[in-house]
């Protein structure tokens, strides 16, 4: 079970994990198109010890995300055994990625156990601190995925279990069979088809990423509202959409992520904004997709 600690800038995920609540994702420190090499790996290298450096403490990453790229690169920059054994590394696998770059759902238990293990090889550890089931499939039945999941856990592959792109439903079903840390669906402040999910994370003490959490910002019926609550604060409309998200619930967990060292500090000091009832109510009235 997660639980939000009794500082709102943290959570305690599944009561022994605790990170700053603005995190990071590296999905982009890849290629183009998420697949492949960056084209300046120490660039990117330097952009994941700059996150670290700016106090961020929880990285989200995948097994599908180059493939294998972001899981290698966290890797080789992070010192997990010394300076960093604070940073939580979060991961997934479920997904196969095509030469054309699509995306598709994989749950079969063995391929799921066999990509732990090129988890564990790439990120350099014997424990991965939270693993998360990327999208269920529709060919193999969803418990049997999470069972997998569960058994790499007992088998102390991996510390936490998470989920990422299921209902309301799913979630239930997967906590009858293991401790469910985090889950992991698209939400930000233009598209809140997810807020069942959220409140069933804030009833159950469950960590809520939301991926994509700057999509949106431009959209019609956010944008302006966004961009002048962003004049008054001397900041940026993405800024103003994270703030929004850690207000807005204190199980959030967003992972805006980059492959610029300028964007990544601007994320990061979204977390030190403050926004004012009213502004939050201005925010929340914004009719989502």
């Amino acid at each position: 079970m997660t639980t939000p600690s009794n500082d709102s800038d943290r959570f305690e995920i599944s009561g022994d994990l605790t990170v700053n609540r603005l995190g990071f994702g590296a999905m982009r420190l890849t290629g183009d198109d998420i697949i492949g090499s960056p084209a300046d790996e120490p660039a990117a290298r330097g952009v994941i010890r700059r996150a670290v450096d700016c106090g961020v403490d929880f990285i989200d990453t995948a097994d599908s995300y180059g493939p294998g790229v972001s899981e290698r690169l966290l890797g080789a920059e992070l010192d997990h055994d010394g300076t960093d054994s604070a940073v939580v590394v979060a991961s997934k696998a479920g997904l196969l990625r095509t030469r054309n770059g699509d995306w598709l759902p994989h749950g079969d238990p063995d391929f799921l156990q066999n990509q732990v293990l090129c988890s564990l090889d790439r990120l350099g550890v014997d424990e991965i601190d939270l693993y998360q089931f990327h999208r269920p499939d529709p060919d193999t039945p969803f418990v049997d995925s999470v069972h997998a999941f569960a058994e790499m856990k007992d088998a102390g592959q991996i510390r936490h279990v998470g989920l990422s792109n299921v209902s309301v439903e799913q979630l239930e079903e997967a906590q009858e069979i293991v401790d469910v840390a985090t889950v992991q669906n698209r939400y930000n402040v233009a598209n809140r088809e997810q807020e069942a999910v959220l409140r069933a994370c804030e009833s159950a003490g469950v960590g809520f990423i939301p991926w994509g959490p700057l999509y949106g910002v431009d959209d019609d019926g956010a944008h302006d509202v966004l961009a002048e609550i962003a004049d008054a604060h001397d900041a940026s409309a993405h800024q103003i959409a994270l703030a929004w998200l850690l207000e807005h619930s204190d199980v959030t967990l967003p992972i805006p992520g980059t492959s610029s060292v300028e964007h990544l500090e601007a994320n990061v000091a979204a977390s030190q904004l403050s926004l004012s009832d009213a502004e939050m109510d201005r925010l929340n009235s914004i009719d989502p997709r």
